[in-house]
């Protein structure tokens, strides 16, 4: 199902110190769409999804999800409004069993039954394991269960950090099938990653960041692909 935009980041700035990150932001994604934001290393990916998760403030321009502004909401506050980041590194607890690093999301307001009911519905991998020790998982199984733990809220805003980071090329395949499902149900997705051909051949829009600022947005084309070692140094591939 798709709708209207739910994620619209409008003249965004972001800094750190003096060093400015981020330069007049603009990026909407919409209900049910896969937005892939690409770039080079200190392009201001993360620092974008960290802006519209709340975890670090917009010098000026505006945040709004569902068209409320939220600019300045704080990361709880946004939760609890429909935005879940999977940051990158898997974000899970490696001392804690499965059950009880999905038990952690209950800070959204939802009840431990429900968290698990969710995240075992959509990964029915994860239920034979929910008394493991998560950190002695595969790291697919791993990412799958930071997926798992975003999805246990009910998102309609998922933000994804590098999901295919140090992952085998079938296991990132499966992995991006899984947030293919995932929008279908009407969730709007933001996934920053590296290496563009990991996400151009499930994304509905690709943007292209350098130097903080999105220098071309488009649907993802056979050309866009080789295009991008000249919009910016790094690999397209």
């Amino acid at each position: 199902m798709t709708g209207g935009s739910l994620l619209e980041l409008s003249g965004v700035h972001a800094s750190y110190g003096r060093i400015s990150a981020l330069r007049g932001v603009d990026l909407t994604v919409a209900a049910g769409r896969i937005a892939a934001l690409l770039g080079p290393n200190g392009a201001g990916k993360t620092t974008t999804l960290n802006v519209a998760a709340g975890l670090h403030p917009a010098d000026r321009g505006e945040v709004r999800v569902g068209g409320r502004a939220l600019t300045g909401a704080d990361p709880v506050e946004l939760a609890r409004r429909g935005v879940c980041l999977v940051p990158e590194g898997r974000g899970i607890f490696p001392n804690l069993t499965v059950r009880e690093n999905l038990w952690m999301m209950t800070f959204a307001g939802v009840s431990r039954a429900a968290v698990e009911e969710i995240a075992y519905a959509r990964f029915p991998k994860l239920a034979g394991r929910r008394r493991q020790t998560a950190g002695t998982m595969s790291g697919g199984e791993q990412q799958m269960l930071s997926l798992a733990r975003g999805l246990a809220t009910d998102p309609a805003v998922l933000l994804i950090d590098e999901l295919s980071m140090g992952l085998a090329p079938l296991v990132v395949a499966e992995l991006y099938g899984l947030v293919v499902e995932i929008a279908r149900t009407g969730v709007a997705v933001l996934v920053v990653e590296q290496f563009a051909s990991t996400v151009l051949e499930i994304c509905d829009l690709a943007a292209v960041m350098v130097n903080g600022r999105i220098e071309r947005a488009e649907a993802p084309s056979d050309g866009l692909l080789a295009d991008l070692s000249a919009l910016y140094l790094g690999s397209a591939t």
